[in-house]
């Protein structure tokens, strides 16, 4: 990849600043007011990496850009119906993992003595930045149908978010079952030491919170509607924020150690097609192709 290459971006992410490091790689800058005055022809971007609203702007960079880059294939479908755009235009690379992985067992031991937990309790967990689009309130009703005794539920986010979850926290009667977390500052040895990972989300976006749990070694339920559904099976995925069928999903892998084991692994093999070097090898061949 040789050539002189000019790339867009709304907000950066690893693989963009990767490819910033290359002499051949530019930053796209836009017309400004006095390149607007001068009738200076405007120009566009050979990349553009989409994130966020699909508004007039990113559509105009979109239809014009020699590619476009989306983090998932539900992205990608909005953008064909919204452009006036060939398929091939668009190309697909979901978040990359970052992360250095941690050992399950050991970061289990951890949060197990750091949290006073029962080392036999499978662990739940409940992780976003927005507690309340995600699903928050739904992961409460799903761990309020549960029967099984053996797990303990977490629940980790901003203090203000976990301050304003505890008035309606109380009507559940879950105090010995779900664990508050606020400003926790390890969020990987909580992916790692987590059995299940459950984000009955109402947001459309891919959330790169699925890949990490799955690349810890989780199983992971996520709902219909979101972009990350994708990356995870039919067993996993909940019709809705409200999927009734959850409780005997849960409670299925929770009573059978083998199928959890499965899952696990599923996952982890899954999630390790995400891992950026097999990420950026992916970019560098699509840019060698413009």
């Amino acid at each position: 990849m040789n050539k002189n290459l000019s790339i867009c971006f709304k907000s950066k992410n690893v693989l963009v600043d990767e490819l910033l490091k290359k002499e051949n790689i530019r930053t796209y800058k836009k017309q400004n007011i006095l390149d607007k005055l001068t009738f200076k022809t405007k120009t566009y971007p050979d990349i553009y990496f989409h994130s966020g609203v699909l508004d007039e702007e990113s559509i105009e960079l979109v239809e014009n850009s020699k590619k476009t880059i989306a983090n998932s294939y539900t992205m990608k479908q909005d953008m064909i119906k919204a452009c006036n755009i060939t398929n091939e235009k668009i190309e697909v690379i979901y978040p990359t993992i970052t992360s250095t992985y941690l050992k399950p067992k050991e970061s289990k031991e951890i949060l197990t003595h750091e949290l006073n937990l029962n080392k036999k309790d499978k662990i739940i967990l409940f992780h976003a930045k927005n507690l309340i689009k995600n699903g928050v309130m739904e992961f409460l009703n799903i761990i309020a149908t549960l029967s099984s005794n053996n797990f303990k539920a977490i629940i980790a986010g901003d203090a203000k978010q976990i301050y304003t979850l505890k008035f309606k926290f109380t009507k559940y009667n879950l105090d010995n079952k779900v664990i508050l977390l606020e400003d926790y500052q390890n969020v990987d040895l909580l992916y790692s030491a987590a059995d299940i990972y459950i984000l009955p989300t109402y947001i459309k976006s891919f959330s790169s919170n699925v890949i990490k749990a799955m690349f810890y070694k989780t199983a992971v339920f996520v709902s219909a509607n979101s972009a990350s559904r994708e990356v995870i099976d039919i067993f996993s995925t909940m019709d809705s924020p409200t999927d009734r069928s959850m409780q005997f999903k849960v409670e299925a892998i929770l009573s059978n150690k083998d199928e959890l084991k499965n899952i696990k692994k599923t996952n982890k093999e899954t999630a390790d097609e995400f891992l950026f070097d097999i990420q950026f090898k992916r970019l560098e061949e699509i840019l060698s192709d413009i």
